[in-house]
């Protein structure tokens, strides 16, 4: 299994291939139509993440000690955003997750090319991921 860095490095190479935003835009957007959709039982009001514009749902389960990301939104770039999220931390340990510095974003100018409120919704998005795993390892390490 690759580790987050790795996978990170994958998309930064991904998107280093393309010059021009809307293609990197485009490329978001087929990122996120490629993921699986969220199954309707977890679009719930619990599961929305606070401080994006748009509506985004994340479900984190647990299995043989990994936190397992599904995740789904409304808006296309948005989905794609967080598809990429899923991507680099599903499958990982709660420590793992909880330690990751997820510099792919900056790498790949995903910052500079957001509009502010995405931008804040990217931010709430990694935060939200990252208190999930928090509360996975306090709850094994209690």
């Amino acid at each position: 299994m690759m580790s987050i860095n790795e996978i990170q490095d994958q998309i930064i190479e991904e998107f280093s291939e393309l010059d021009d935003w809307m293609d990197k835009y485009q490329l978001l957007i087929d990122l996120g139509s490629e993921q699986e959709p969220l199954a309707e039982e977890y679009k719930t009001d619990s599961n929305l993440i606070e401080g994006c514009q748009s509506r985004v749902w994340l479900q984190a389960d647990e299995e043989d000690g990994r936190l397992i990301f599904k995740a789904e939104s409304d808006a296309l770039i948005v989905k794609g955003i967080v598809s990429l999220l899923v991507k680099v931390l599903s499958g990982h340990t709660a420590e793992e997750i909880a330690d990751a510095d997820l510099y792919f974003i900056e790498e790949i100018g995903l910052k500079e090319h957001l509009s502010p409120t995405r931008s804040n919704g990217l931010v709430a998005m990694v935060k939200q991921m990252r208190l999930y795993a928090l509360a996975y390892k306090a709850k094994h390490t209690m």
